[in-house]
C-alpha cells in the first residue's frame, strides 16, 4: 500500500492506464536563417490544427455532458492557444534564437514554470499546468499524430496514472468510463482537480515514483479519502474497495439528493455556505453545488497570469463572468491582494525584506492609485450583473478603510462623468486578517458594512508563525486558545453591531471547526466548492443550541491539548448522525 494526497475524495477499484505522458520532443536543433519562415509558417498551421482538436473536444464535452459550464475550463485553453502573447513569444525565439519550433515552444513553456514556480499559492502555481495542456496540444500536432485512444472498452472503469492530472484527460471519457486518477504530483487548487470533483473522479496525488510500479492493466485500489492505493491487491482486499466504493456511491446520491435543499439545523437556525472562488470556472461549480453565493472571489489570479496591467474593459469583463455565474449572482469580490508570494512585473515591485509585512493587500492599492481606480471602477460596473459586494484586504487602521471610501466616491464620480451605469451602492467590507484590526474592530465597524475573517493570515500574524514552516506549523493548528478567544471576539462584535461576518479562510472548510463556529454564533461559512455538498449535510445533522454548549465548553479550555480532545469528540459524534466521511 502507498499513501498519498487526496485532491478529490472518492473510492475505486479498477484497472490502470498509463498513457504516454505528452510528446518529447527530439533534440534541439539549430535554425539556418533561410529555415526560419518555414519554422513559423509550421508553428502557424499545428496551432491551427490544435485549436481544431480542442474545439472537438469542447463539442464533445457538451455533448456528452448537455452543461455550457462544463466546458469552461476548455474554452480557457481555446483562449490561451489564441492568446498572442504566447504565439509572439514562441515566434520570437525561433527568429531571434534560430530554434526550431518544437524546442522553442518548449523554451516559452519553461520559462513561464519559472516564472510560476516563484508562487507560493498553490492555486496560481497549478495554473501552468493549463499551459502545459496547451503546449501538449500543439506538440501532439507537430509532431504528427493526436491523441491515441486507450486499449479498453467504452463501458469499462479505468484508472488513470500519470505525472500530473491535466484537464485534457478528463475528456479521455470519450473513449472509457474513468473511474479515478493517481498523480506524481498536483494541487486541490488545479483546474483538473476542480473538474475531477464536479465530475466525482477521485483523484489522489503525491505518489512519486508510481509510474515506475503500476503499467497498463495492473489492478488497483484507491481510497482518496483516507489517501491509500492499493497495486494489484489480493481479493480480500479488492472486496473490500468493492465494498467501500459501493458506499460511497450512496453516500454520493444521498449529498446529490442536498443541492436544492437550505442548510439549515436541526433546530431552525439558517446557515449560509458560500464558496471560495478564483475566477468564472470555480463559481460555475459553485452553482452546480448548490453554494448560496460566492463568499470571496480572489482578483489575484487575473494579474498574476497576465502579461500587463489588464485595463478597466478586460477588468470588467472577468468580474462580469464571475458574478454572472455565481449562484444567484452573489458575490462579494476581494479587491487586489499582492504581495508575499505574488508579485507581477510590470507593477515595478522589488523584493522587500519581509514581503509578509510589507506593502500588500490595501497597502499596495494607496501605493498605487491608478491601479486602484482602475480596478474599483471594474468593480463598480460589475456590480450592475449581480448583487456584488466589495472587500478590501489586509486592513490593519481606521485611516485605511477611510481612504477606500474616498477612492470609492472618486471611481463613482468618474464613471458618473463617463456616463457608465454601475452600482450605486455597493457594500463594502473589511478582510479582518491582522491583530490591529481585532484591536480597533469597534471603530471599523462604523465605516464597513460586513467582515470577513481571513484565518489563514490572521492565525499566522496571532501566532508569530509561518503556516508553511514545518518547525512552527503546528501553532497555527486551529486547536490554540488564543485562536478562539480572537475569533469570539471577532463574530461577537460583528454579531452586536449587527453586521453580518464570514469565515472564509482554511477554518470555515475544516469539519471538526464547524460546531464551535457554530455556536459562537457564526452563520456564514466560505470555502471551497468542493466541500459545500458535505457542509450542507453537516448542517442539517446539527444543532445550534447543542453548538453553543460546545463553544462554551471550548473557551473555558486553556491548553490546546484540551481542545484538541473536544473538537476530535465532537466530530466523531456528529459523523455518527451524517453521512460524511471525513
Amino acid at each position: 500500500m502507498r499513501l498519498g494526497r487526496p485532491l478529490a475524495p472518492g473510492v475505486a477499484v479498477a484497472r490502470a492506464y498509463c498513457p504516454d505522458q505528452g510528446p518529447v520532443h527530439g533534440p534541439a536543433r539549430q535554425l539556418d536563417p533561410t529555415e526560419t519562415p518555414d519554422q513559423i509558417r509550421l508553428f502557424e498551421s499545428v496551432c491551427a490544427a490544435a485549436a481544431q482538436e480542442l474545439d472537438a473536444r469542447i463539442a464533445h464535452t457538451v455533448a456528452q455532458l448537455g452543461q455550457q459550464n462544463d466546458t469552461t475550463i476548455l474554452h480557457t485553453h481555446r483562449q490561451m492557444l489564441a492568446d498572442p502573447t504566447l504565439a509572439d513569444k514562441v515566434k520570437l525565439a525561433i527568429r531571434d534564437h534560430g530554434l526550431d519550433a518544437g524546442t522553442a515552444l518548449q523554451h516559452v513553456l519553461e520559462g513561464y514554470e519559472s516564472q510560476f514556480a516563484k508562487i507560493r499559492d498553490e492555486y496560481l502555481k497549478q495554473r501552468v499546468a493549463d499551459l502545459r495542456c496547451v503546449v501538449g496540444f500543439v506538440l501532439r500536432h507537430l509532431q504528427g499524430r493526436q491523441s491515441s485512444a486507450p486499449p479498453f472498452g467504452p463501458d469499462e472503469p479505468v484508472i488513470l496514472v500519470t505525472h500530473e492530472v491535466l484537464p485534457s484527460h478528463l475528456l479521455l471519457s470519450q473513449h472509457f468510463r474513468l473511474a479515478g486518477i493517481l498523480t506524481e504530483v498536483g494541487a486541490e487548487t488545479g483546474h483538473a482537480a476542480i473538474l475531477a470533483r464536479s465530475l466525482g473522479i477521485p483523484v489522489l496525488a503525491g505518489l512519486p515514483g508510481i509510474l515506475d510500479e503500476v503499467r497498463t492493466g495492473d489492478m488497483i485500489a484507491l481510497d482518496a479519502h483516507e489517501g491509500q492505493v492499493h497495486i494489484n491487491p489480493d481479493f480480500e482486499v479488492q472486496t473490500t474497495y468493492r465494498r467501500l466504493q459501493q458506499a460511497e456511491a450512496e453516500r454520493r446520491d444521498r449529498l446529490a439528493g442536498n443541492r436544492d435543499q437550505e442548510p439549515v439545523t436541526v433546530d431552525g437556525t439558517r446557515v449560509e455556505l458560500l464558496a471560495n472562488v478564483n475566477g468564472a470556472d470555480d463559481a460555475a461549480l459553485a452553482s452546480q453545488v448548490g453554494a448560496g453565493g460566492v463568499g470571496l472571489y480572489r482578483t489575484e489570479y487575473l494579474f498574476l497570469t497576465h502579461p500587463g496591467m489588464p485595463d478597466e474593459e478586460e477588468q470588467l469583463a472577468t468580474y462580469r463572468a464571475v458574478v454572472e455565474a455565481a449562484p444567484g449572482r452573489t458575490a462579494i469580490i476581494r479587491a487586489l491582494d499582492l504581495g508575499v508570494d505574488k508579485s507581477v512585473s510590470y507593477l515595478g515591485r522589488h523584493d522587500e525584506p519581509n514581503p509578509a509585512l510589507g506593502v500588500r493587500g490595501t497597502r499596495l492599492l494607496s501605493a498605487s492609485p491608478e491601479l486602484a481606480q482602475t480596478q474599483l471602477r471594474a468593480i463598480l460596473r460589475a456590480g450592475r450583473y449581480g448583487r456584488v459586494s466589495l472587500l478590501l484586504p489586509m486592513v490593519s487602521a481606521l485611516e485605511e478603510v477611510r481612504w477606500a471610501k474616498g477612492m470609492l466616491d472618486d471611481a463613482r464620480l468618474s464613471l458618473r462623468r463617463r456616463g457608465e451605469p454601475f452600482a450605486e451602492d455597493m457594500p463594502l467590507g473589511v478582510m479582518v486578517e491582522v491583530p490591529a484590526a481585532v484591536a480597533c474592530l469597534d471603530d471599523l465597524m462604523e465605516e464597513v458594512d460586513f467582515v470577513s475573517i481571513g484565518t489563514n493570515d490572521l492565525i499566522q500574524y496571532l501566532m508569530a508563525a509561518d503556516r508553511t514552516n514545518p518547525q512552527v506549523a503546528h501553532l497555527c493548528e486551529p486547536s490554540n486558545p488564543a485562536i478562539w478567544r480572537v475569533l469570539q471576539r471577532i463574530i461577537g462584535v460583528c454579531i452586536g453591531r449587527g453586521k453580518p461576518v464570514t469565515v472564509c479562510g482554511e477554518l470555515a472548510g475544516q469539519p471538526q471547526s464547524f460546531l464551535p463556529l457554530l455556536g459562537l454564533g457564526l452563520r456564514r461559512f466560505s470555502m471551497s466548492p468542493a466541500l459545500v455538498p458535505l457542509f450542507k449535510d453537516l448542517v442539517r445533522h446539527s444543532n445550534a443550541l447543542e453548538a453553543r454548549a460546545v463553544a462554551e465548553r471550548l473557551m473555558r479550555m486553556k491548553t490546546a491539548g484540551e481542545i484538541r480532545d473536544c473538537l476530535a469528540e465532537e466530530t466523531d459524534r456528529l459523523m455518527l448522525h451524517s453521512c460524511i466521511k471525513f
